[in-house]
């Protein structure tokens, strides 16, 4: 992995956010998708190394998308990371894991999240 940029998948409905995140994390090869109903497709063709999550989405929430992830073979060994608005960065400090998955309070800096990204390739 070190010859190529981490693979990352962002699955998130706002599109304000992912175009942000896009532009700020230029040390990852980032592939967006705004719509949870195509993120298990998006995911086989882009075969990330990390997932990162939103948990509201209209259609199917991230839970269901980590679900339908974790049944596909070729995706179960991928890393997902929840990043979600109904917690505050104090609250995720105490308990950083949801649904056995870890999180990261929305909003987040483009900092702290490369620093998560980073930390959960490597995990």
């Amino acid at each position: 992995m070190k010859d190529r940029k981490p693979k990352v998948l962002l699955v998130d409905d706002e599109e304000s956010f992912t175009s942000v995140a896009q532009l700020l994390l230029a040390d990852y090869d980032i592939c967006v998708e705004n719509d949870s109903a195509r993120a298990l497709e998006a995911a086989r063709n882009f075969r990330p190394d990390l997932i990162l999550l939103d948990v509201m989405m209209p259609n199917f929430d991230g839970g269901d998308v980590a679900a339908q992830m974790r049944d596909d073979p070729g995706l179960r060994h991928v890393p997902i990371v929840f990043l979600t608005g109904l917690v505050t960065e104090n609250e995720s400090s105490h308990r950083p894991v949801m649904g056995g998955f870890p999180f990261i309070a929305k909003p987040v800096t483009a900092e702290r999240l490369a620093e998560n990204i980073d930390k959960y390739l490597q995990a």
